[in-house]
């Protein structure tokens, strides 16, 4: 017997079902960043490439229990920065080159930063944060003078920055070519100190707090650039910079405060710059939907619970600021691999 039309059966789409697994992934998530960092701090990843890779062997050079190892290097095989085969375990590509001490490509030492007391404090009450709309520790907080917060971080990020600091150096500068060059919240102070490898001819003047200076001054003169390496402590609003810079390295800085913050600041770099002089700005750059890339947009959370005003800011927004402090047009450029962009705007 033949059905009508109106008598065949209809294909139903199952309804998605609600994931609670998700829910309880997520609030979990927290135990990732705290594993990975106690692996780092066990120096896991080193011993394993050394060549122990059974609990027992692991427990005698982390110097802790054979239980705990074998818990943690269970979870790390987990979350895909170990593997594991019939009781021992082995690095991954990426752990082997990221994360052992024994690899040029270590990164480990940024756990100290990332996952540090006041990182973690910062994120205790993102809903009072969100009813704010910034930070709730302004008074003792990241921005606050001379504060510890940019010591540790000039300390635990050189890794990162000295990568991305290896990809701006030949896009910023050309060797032999004589420039005056202002690094703004140097930090570490690895950018002007690329310029100054790259370029024999750069003079490089850093601009930092006196305490975050002094880790600076120390990368200078491994770096063997420090009769080229001059230092204004101080901060970049209120501290006189000096004038007539050929180039402006602005890494990492604006992303910490509010859109009329950084355009004042930008009309005071402007006012210190040559005729025809760059500003070079490295940020964490989303895209107009503010939701992509994921690094890059995710990046606004970290303003808003550690700045009181700061953003991830998009191209168009940077260009704007740029444009009313007198600048001309700017021009974004990929730093790939890294996940951030590379901005140059001419005075």
């Amino acid at each position: 017997m033949l059905l009508t039309e109106t008598e065949h059966p209809v294909a139903q789409s199952e309804p998605q079902q609600p994931n609670p697994a998700m829910v309880f992934e997520f609030l979990n998530r927290f135990q990732h960043s705290m594993a990975l960092k106690g692996a780092i701090d066990l120096d896991l990843f080193t011993h394993i490439q050394e060549g122990a890779s059974s609990p027992d062997e692991l427990a005698i050079r982390c110097r802790a229990s054979e239980r705990g190892v074998r818990i943690l290097c269970d979870f790390l095989t987990i979350t895909g920065f170990l593997s594991k085969n019939k009781g021992k375990y082995a690095l991954t590509v990426d752990s082997a080159f990221l994360l052992s001490k024994r690899s040029p490509g270590y990164m480990g030492s940024i756990a100290q930063f990332l996952v540090s007391e006041d990182s973690v404090k910062s994120f205790r009450n993102v809903a009072g944060a969100v009813r704010k709309g910034g930070t709730l520790d302004v008074v003792d907080g990241a921005m606050a003078p001379e504060s510890e917060v940019w010591v540790n971080f000039a300390k635990s990020m050189h890794p990162i920055a000295a990568f991305s600091s290896r990809l701006m150096a030949p896009i910023v500068s050309q060797p032999g070519r004589q420039i005056k060059v202002l690094d703004i919240a140097a930090g570490h102070g690895l950018f002007g100190i690329g310029v100054a490898q790259h370029n024999p001819a750069a003079q490089i003047y850093a601009l930092d707090w006196a305490n975050v200076l002094k880790v600076a001054a120390e990368n200078a003169e491994m770096a063997g650039v420090a009769d080229r390496f001059h230092m204004i402590p101080g901060s970049a609003f209120d501290v006189e910079m000096g004038s007539g810079y050929d180039l402006v390295l602005l890494p990492n800085l604006l992303h910490h405060f509010n859109k009329t913050e950084n355009v004042a600041l930008l009309r005071k770099i402007r006012a210190a710059m040559n005729p025809g002089g760059t500003v070079a700005t490295l940020e964490f750059v989303p895209n107009e939907d503010r939701v992509s890339p994921p690094i890059p947009a995710a990046f606004s959370l970290i303003m808003l619970m550690r700045t009181d005003g700061g953003d991830a800011y998009t191209f168009r927004e940077l260009d704007e600021m740029f444009r009313t402090a007198g600048f001309g047009g700017s021009r974004m450029q990929d730093l790939a691999p890294s996940p951030q962009q590379l901005i140059l705007t001419s005075r």
